[in-house]
Parts: structure tokens; C-alpha cells; sequence
């Protein structure tokens, strides 16, 4: 990551005396190595050998093509020297890492830019980041979009260069004076806050040096296919307390034609943004007096409705009880939950009568309050709570996003209570109900990644180990392949979540299943065991959505606003030809609405086109046009949204066709 502090992972050579024997670097003293290949070969070296040169040796194409190595797992640089048997793959553009040694490169090469055209900004972090990187930067004035022409430019200039790029160790104090001597106060900053004593990792290219762990691209001529996107304000080390910088972002690629696709998709993604959609249909808006917090309008409200509607069939269908819990508790509960040491940050507060309350951020202890509010036992295991429960965040305003990041939401809640052996089960019925949900909503692309202990947690390591080995064993059971996410977990229990990726490729994190063994203690939670001893349940917590309002807003992004017969707040609108056909398209617009259809009806004195091509526009399903052969013959004619004629057919035969789309929830996106 740029700008992160900290040496190497492997010990460095610099102490070593080496001499130059036919091109390569000898070290008296040293164990010559013998390095294993991934395909199992091996190959023995006659001295200590660079990363680039076992390279060399294997190829002149890889050599060409390398940009890092990977030395026992540990990515490094090529001109990393290997003085010992280790097993050592070489990195290219072709391997993900490749990827982002790449965009990490490019974050260097663009505050090397900006420090060339604007020597007064001050370099702070900038790491790597899906399909990009940033660098935030201190600077007098805004920077514009000729700025970023301009840096752009003299990027390419330096890339085309060629410039090699170079790992020198130094010491910390050595390192603080230096950045202090170049104006560098952010960095001067980051190097003081490493312990006293201690090297840190910098990189040079040309003229420009900079605090980072690497490893990067050998030279700057590796870095071809680049674009800034964009300028966005940040606060110094994420806190708003702190100063205010200016955030480049930028995008990177190995491939010309990778970058363009990606830029297509973003080209895509704008059409798609739900906040213009939501103008556009009317589903919603939001404003400042109000900040996160949505004003639902009615064709809004009816999405809501069906989405939420459906998920309660999901609660009755599979064993969960509704419940309702109070918005504000007391603080002296949300301390017993450990959620004021871990989350008050985030947590709206009041008070009353001179007692502090806090406003709810999460669902969980509410619902562990009324399972203490019987004696449980073990017959009642497992027990399952859902709540459509509605939260507040103290989320930063630079944070919020349309209806996708907001301060008031609803989850679709639940928390299952149960034995620590009735763990895996819970966990691999919800892993099939999780991925039926989102096949009925248009997702079947689905990735499960598994969130472990994060630093800040509460709970021992004894019980994370069990928790994080009751969900592993959840997923193999399930048959699921899963990515591992070290430090991602809840701060009382690792996770399960689950990314669906949309219609154009892009990924959401939505459901999760959590194992918490520590606040049903926090909290009291008890049942009475077959032996009739008093035992705390295991609190699984799971979502399916999550965010009512985020998932509303992936679905409108992902259907691109026309959404499936079953979730359109209008499913179908009657249009007369002229004022002759009034009547009829009356009755038959009251005749689909007693059959449960969604629909709308046109008299407008407007051309027939008119009212298609408008109505096409608001993305409705169906539109249901009455002339006169219509009415004489007590039919309709049916165009759909996407412009094919269905021809002319009763309205029963319409019902029946629009009831089974409904019921199959079928759509194209």
C-alpha cells in the first residue's frame, strides 16, 4: 500500500560485503540458493541472484514481462537478492498482484507528477483501491480539470522515460529529518509514528523519493495504460477533525482494452445511477434538511413495499418470528453490549430526564431482550427473531451516497439463537435460503467471503477460534468455495458475506451470517440445557438485503430502472386512442386492478405515439392500447416496455400472462 510504513518482511542484504563476479553480485559467506520454480523445478544458483535475473534465466520473454517477484509468499521487488533455497514465483501483468504492483506504481508516478508541476503540494497516502488507486495531497488552491490534464501529461512523460525505480532502507530518525528538510510535514508525520530504532522502506524514481513498503514496478516505462478520473476532498488520516486534502483518483490496467471496457462500464454505471433514476421515475428524493435520510414517494413506497413484503414470506416460510423493538435504549445496555466501546463513533445520542440513550445503530440487543424475557429451554433451540429494524449512523457526510450510503435505513434483521451444535446447520440453510433470495431479485453470480478477527473485538481468542471454525465448516458443508478476509470481521464475531454482482459486472457486499459468542453473555441470555443446568446460546446474526434502502438502490441500478413485472410499481397503463374509447379503457383498467395488477390509466387528449413513447420512458412493463377494433371486439392490444407488439388478446388472457410473470419473478436486465 503507498504510504504505508514499515520495512521489508525479509531481512535485507545491505550488511552483507559483496563482490561483482561476471555480472552478478557474490557474497562471501552466503549459502548459494537453491530456488524451487511453481511448477515444482528447481534450480542452483553458484551465488546470491537477483529476482530479475533467476528471470533472465528462465527467459528473455519473462524477464521482459516481470515485475515483481513472489519469494515464500512474500511479494518483492526484482532486484530483491535471494542468498538463500526458497521457492520464488515471478509476477507479471497476467497474475492479480501483477495488477496492483501496477496500479501501486502509478499512485508514485502520479505524486511524482504533481510534485513536478506543483512543488509546494505536500504528498501524503495513496493507496490502491478496486480497479484504481488515489493520492491525497495538500495543496493551497482546488485542483482543477486542467490540473489533471496537465498531471496526466507529465505522467506519460515520465513513464515514457523509462526511469528505474529503486528500494533503499533507512533509518527512521534519518528518514524524519529528510521529509522534514523537503517541506514533507505529512510524511515526517507518518515515519515519527514508527517505533524509535527501526528502518523504514522508501522507493526513488528520478528526482521524487517516497515512504512505502513496496514493492513496486521495476521502472516507470512498465506503467503504459493509466487515467485520472477525478478530484475528491478527504480528511488527513480519515478523521474530520484533521485537516482537509485533495483525493486524485486514478484507474490502471496492464491492456489498453481493459481500461476502455472498464471506462465503458462506468459509462454504463452513470446511465444506471439510481439517484437520477430515482428522479426520473419518482421514486424518491433526498435533501439537506434531512441529510442520509430518504423522502420515499408512492411509486418509491411500492418497491419498498414488494421487496420488503416478499422478505416477510421469507420470515414465515423459514421458521422466524417478527419483532418489533424500540428505537432508543438506554447507554447503560449499549455498554453492557460492548457496542459503546467498539461503535459510539457512529451512534446518534440524546437525553432525557437526565439519562443518556442512545439511538440504535444495529438490531442484536433489543432482540436479546426479549429472548430473556422467558425462561428458554433447549426445546426452543433454535430460535429465530426477524425485524424490519430501523437504524440510524452517525456516518460522515462526505460518506453518504444517494440511497446506497445513508444515516436511516432498515435491515431485513435477524438473529438466530441456538446451541453451539446446531451451528452448522443454521449456518448451511442459511447459505441456501441466502442465494434462492437473490435468484428471485436477478442475481446468480455470487461470491462468499469469510471476515475473521479484526484487531479492535471483543471476546477471547478460544471463542473466535470456535466462531471462526463453525462458520468454515457452515461453508463446507454447503459446497461453497469462499475467499478469506483476515481483520474484516464484526468486533464480536467473524462473518460470512455474500457479494452479488450485477448486470454490469459490479460487485455487492449484501447478506452476512455472524457467529457471536460473546454479547448473548454481555447480555445474559441464558436457556436451560437437557440437563438442566443453565447454558448461553450461540447468537448467530444474519441479514439477506441488509439495507433495504442500499438494496432498492442496487436493484434499480442493476434492471437500470425497469424493474421485473413483480417489483415495477406500475405493471401496466391503459391508453385510448381518442375520447370514444374512454369508458371501455376504464373497465378494463379496473378490471386489472381487482386482479392485484399495478395499473395506471392514460385519457389524456394526447397522440397515441405520445403517450407510448412517454410511457416507454418511465420503463413500465406493459401498455395496454384501446382503439376501436379493441373495443368492438372486448380485447386490448399489449406492447411491452421493450417495444415488442403482443398483438390483440382478451383481458383474462392478459391476467393470466402477467399473474405468471409475476409469480415466476422473471426479468431481463
Amino acid at each position: 500500500m503507498v504510504g504505508v510504513v514499515g520495512s521489508s518482511p525479509i531481512a535485507p542484504t545491505k550488511f552483507l560485503k559483496p563482490e561483482r563476479v561476471s555480472g552478478f553480485f557474490y557474497f562471501w559467506g552466503c549459502k548459494m540458493p537453491v530456488i524451487t520454480l511453481p511448477d515444482g523445478s528447481q534450480r542452483e544458483f553458484g551465488q546470491p541472484i537477483t529476482v530479475a535475473e533467476v528471470a533472465q534465466s528462465i527467459g528473455v520473454g519473462l524477464a521482459k514481462a516481470a515485475l515483481a517477484g513472489r519469494v515464500d509468499g512474500t511479494l518483492v521487488d526484482t532486484t530483491f537478492l535471494i542468498d538463500r533455497d526458497v521457492a520464488l514465483g515471478i509476477v507479471t501483468d497476467k497474475d492479480p498482484e501483477g495488477v496492483d504492483i501496477i496500479r501501486h506504481s502509478t499512485a508514485h508516478l502520479l505524486a511524482y507528477a504533481v510534485k513536478e508541476l506543483f512543488p509546494e503540494a505536500q504528498v501524503t497516502i495513496g493507496p490502491v483501491v478496486e480497479n484504481g488507486f488515489y493520492y491525497d495531497f495538500a495543496f493551497k488552491r482546488p485542483f482543477t480539470p486542467e490540473d489533471l490534464t496537465a498531471i496526466e501529461k507529465r505522467m506519460a512523460e515520465l513513464a515514457k522515460k523509462d526511469i528505474p525505480i529503486r528500494r533503499e532502507v533507512w533509518n527512521r530518525d534519518e528518514a524524519t529529518a529528510f521529509f522534514k528538510s523537503i517541506g514533507e510535514h505529512y510524511k515526517a508525520e507518518l515515519i515519527a509514528a514508527i517505533p524509535e530504532g527501526q528502518e523504514v522502506s522508501l522507493y526513488r524514481e528520478g528526482d521524487f523519493i517516497d515512504l512505502c513498503r513496496g514493492p513496486h514496478v521495476p521502472s516507470t516505462g512498465k506503467l503504459k495504460v493509466f487515467k485520472l478520473m477525478k478530484v475528491a476532498g478527504a480528511y488527513w488520516r480519515g478523521d474530520h477533525r484533521n485537516e482537509q486534502l485533495q483525493r486524485i483518483y486514478g484507474t490502471a490496467w496492464a491492456k489498453k482494452e481493459e481500461q476502455e471496457s472498464y471506462l465503458t462500464m462506468l459509462e454504463e454505471a452513470e446511465k444506471r445511477d439510481h439517484r437520477r433514476l430515482g428522479r426520473q421515475l419518482d421514486l424518491f428524493h433526498l435533501q439537506d434538511e434531512a441529510p442520509g435520510m430518504v423522502f420515499w414517494h408512492p411509486k418509491g413506497w411500492t418497491v419498498w413495499q414488494q421487496v420488503e413484503q416478499y422478505m416477510r414470506r421469507v420470515y414465515q416460510d423459514n421458521g422466524y418470528q417478527e419483532v418489533k423493538c424500540p428505537q432508543i435504549l438506554d447507554r447503560t445496555l449499549w455498554e453492557k453490549s460492548g457496542h459503546w466501546a467498539n461503535y459510539k463513533d457512529n451512534m446518534f445520542t440524546t437525553e432525557s430526564e437526565k439519562r443518556d440513550y442512545a439511538i440504535k445503530p444495529m438490531n442484536c440487543p433489543g432482540h436479546i431482550q426479549v429472548f430473556n424475557t422467558g425462561l428458554r429451554s433447549y426445546r426452543d433451540l433454535p430460535l429465530r427473531y426477524g425485524e424490519f429494524g430501523s437504524c440510524h449512523r452517525n456516518e460522515p457526510s462526505g460518506a453518504l451516497h444517494g440511497i446506497m450510503r445513508v444515516r436511516g435505513f432498515t435491515q431485513d434483521d435477524g438473529h438466530i439463537f441456538c446451541t453451539e451444535d446446531q451451528i452448522q446447520s443454521e449456518v448451511t440453510a442459511f447459505n441456501a435460503l441466502v442465494r434462492k433470495v437473490y435468484a428471485d431479485f436477478g442475481f446468480h453470480d455470487i461470491a462468499v467471503k469469510l471476515a475473521l478477527r479484526p484487531e479492535k473485538r471483543v471476546g477471547s481468542n478460544e471463542v473466535w477460534d470456535k466462531a471462526e471454525v463453525a462458520l468454515r465448516e457452515g461453508l463446507k458443508a454447503s459446497g461453497l468455495e469462499w475467499e478469506e478476509l483476515p481483520g474484516e470481521g464484526a468486533f464480536y464475531g467473524p462473518k460470512i458475506e455474500f457479494h452479488i454482482r450485477d448486470a454490469i459486472g459490479r460487485s455487492w457486499q449484501c447478506g452476512t451470517i455472524q457467529v457471536d459468542f460473546s454479547m448473548p453473555t454481555r447480555l445474559d441470555a441464558e436457556y436451560v440445557g437437557e440437563d438442566n443446568a443453565r447454558h448461553t446460546p450461540v447468537m448467530l446474526h444474519r441479514a439477506i438485503l441488509g439495507s433495504l434502502e442500499r438494496f432498492i438502490g442496487i436493484l434499480i441500478e442493476n434492471w437500470s430502472g425497469a424493474l421485473p413485472l413483480w417489483l415495477a410499481p406500475v405493471q401496466a397503463v391503459v391508453l385510448n386512442i381518442s375520447e370514444k374509447q374512454t369508458e371501455y379503457t376504464e373497465s378494463v383498467a379496473q378490471t386489472l386492478r381487482a386482479a392485484g395488477v399495478r395499473t395506471e390509466c392514460d385519457l389524456r387528449n394526447e397522440k397515441i405515439t405520445y403517450k407510448i413513447r412517454e410511457h416507454s420512458l418511465n420503463k413500465l412493463p406493459y401498455q395496454i392500447v384501446i382503439g376501436d377494433k379493441e373495443m368492438a371486439a372486448n380485447l386490448v392490444a399489449v406492447r411491452t416496455r421493450g417495444g415488442q407488439d403482443l398483438g390483440q388478446m382478451t383481458v383474462e388472457t392478459l391476467i393470466e400472462r402477467l399473474q405468471n410473470e409475476v409469480a415466476a419473478r422473471s426479468g431481463t436486465a
